[in-house]
């Protein structure tokens, strides 16, 4: 009878040796399955994975930093706005070649606002005064995925 040392010698040559190159702890199993058979090899294929320095470094990066904390529903129209830029566009006759998009999140209502991709701050803020602010007033919380300093310097500007 072979020792359990000689298992798993085998479960972790058909884990990283030859052509395989870490499949993980499932793939492993179905591999050792398919040629081998012994009583404990469940056991013993999970253990040389649990020792598999790549697969313990796979696993640590599928983590989540945090815990998903959504944003408060807003409760009246124009008062919580998210912005975004759709960029990469091909130049119109003024020069436009970007699209801030100004989304409402009460009621999903959107303003598409042309722009350029080398606007700053201070000229994104002309444009949202004059297309958004004029028509439906200052919102309290704007949304952005863009660089903090630049949502910092846009509310300075507005």
């Amino acid at each position: 009878m072979y020792s359990s040392d000689v298992y798993q010698g085998l479960s972790w040559e058909v884990h990283v040796g030859g052509l395989a190159r870490d499949f993980g702890r499932n793939k492993t199993i179905e591999a050792v399955e398919y040629r081998f058979y012994w009583p404990s090899f469940n056991k013993d294929v999970a253990k040389v994975v649990g020792h598999c320095r790549t697969c313990q470094l796979a696993k640590q990066q599928k983590h989540i930093a945090g815990p998903y904390t959504p944003f408060p529903v807003p409760n009246c129209p124009w008062q919580d706005v998210s912005l975004d830029f759709i960029l990469g566009l091909s130049k119109t006759q003024k020069k436009y070649d970007s699209i801030l998009v100004v989304v409402d999140r009460f009621s999903k209502i959107a303003h598409f606002i042309p722009c350029s991709k080398t606007s700053d701050a201070s000229w994104v803020a002309v444009f949202f005064f004059d297309n958004v602010v004029k028509l439906h007033g200052l919102p309290k919380i704007m949304l952005s995925d863009r660089d903090v300093k630049l949502v910092s310097y846009f509310w300075q500007m507005l």
